[in-house]
């Protein structure tokens, strides 16, 4: 939806400025198309920002659970005292379930459910409540990312959506919960599930 919408619903035009989302509108565009052409049947579910088990290579991934856990620092992108939504895994697996077993669902896109869309700082405090540490936070600031950016190219895709981090970012599932309900599972109990599975998984 590109950066420059703070409530994202289905319905905003698509604004993407960088590659990574003019390719994925372009890709929901061909085949919506298809869809409307008789060719296939397409329903399209999006979310937020994973995290949960299995779940590595996130913004929420081992990046900031596996310090959290062996209260080391924590590095987390943008300003942490904005609202964000964050989407824990299963419910995410879960809405694409449903949307699939609903005939009135093709042809639509849809945002899963997430739960209650809070600060960054505040899901963080979650999450050391739960791992009963308390590690230093460390914000990586626009300067910081086109920085190291110059020498990092992971860091360097990051630059494209650093802005969704930098002011309110909440993912509207209203139009989801209105047609199937609302399935998300609460922050404490996802992020209980995630750290014991980091632990279990990574012996920590």
């Amino acid at each position: 939806y590109g950066t420059g919408n703070e409530n994202l619903a289905e319905d905003l035009p698509y604004r993407a400025e960088g590659s990574k989302g003019k390719v994925r509108a372009r890709m929901a565009d061909r085949l919506m198309t298809a869809h409307k052409d008789g060719k296939v049947k397409v329903t399209i579910g999006r979310a937020s920002d994973f995290f949960g088990p299995r779940v590595i290579n996130s913004i929420i991934g081992e990046k900031v659970i596996k310090p959290a856990i062996e209260e080391k620092s924590v590095t987390i992108l943008g300003e942490i005292d904005q609202p964000h939504t964050y989407t824990f895994i299963r419910d995410f697996a879960k809405g694409l379930v449903i949307l699939s077993e609903h005939e009135s669902a093709f042809g639509e896109i849809w945002h899963v459910p997430s739960a209650e869309t809070i600060s960054t700082k505040k899901f963080l405090h979650l999450l050391f409540n739960i791992t009963e540490t308390f590690p230093s936070v460390k914000t990586a600031s626009k300067f910081v990312v086109n920085t190291m950016a110059l020498f990092n190219p992971v860091i360097k895709e990051l630059k494209e959506v650093l802005p969704n981090y930098e002011k309110p970012y909440v993912v509207d599932h209203t139009k989801f919960e209105q047609a199937f309900g609302n399935h998300s599972t609460p922050h404490e109990k996802a992020l209980k599930e995630t750290v014991d599975w980091y632990r279990q998984t990574f012996n920590l």
